[in-house]
């Protein structure tokens, strides 16, 4: 498993005044650094580390989010009303419910 393959993201922390690395398939981990590229690298490091270390100990590790597929589909549940109200919003557009949520889920 190539750990590069992984999620990652560097933003500013207000609180810790500092960049903060953060992989999305590994939660738990973070790396601050008041440096963006420090942050990135130090990320990196910490994530071959752990993948390192659950290879050596048999333990599954997560797919990355790059590889897996999407079909495009996912189901939501909403109030009844809620439902009714998006369905009028979208026809008064004239555009497709599904269209209309999608886009308003991109904005």
């Amino acid at each position: 498993m190539n750990y590069r393959h992984y999620t990652y993201r560097v933003m500013w922390s207000e609180e810790d005044q500092e960049y903060i690395g953060l992989c999305a398939e590994f939660p738990s981990l973070s790396w601050l650094a008041e440096d963006l590229q420090k942050a990135l690298a130090g990320i990196l490091d910490v994530v071959r580390d752990v993948v390192v270390d659950m290879q050596k100990n048999g333990e599954a590790l997560p797919e990355p989010l790059s590889s897996k597929s999407y079909s495009g589909k996912f189901q939501v549940r909403i109030p009844p009303e809620r439902h009714k109200a998006l369905a009028i919003r979208a026809a008064e557009e004239g555009i497709s419910l599904n269209r209309y949520v999608s886009d308003k889920l991109c904005a």
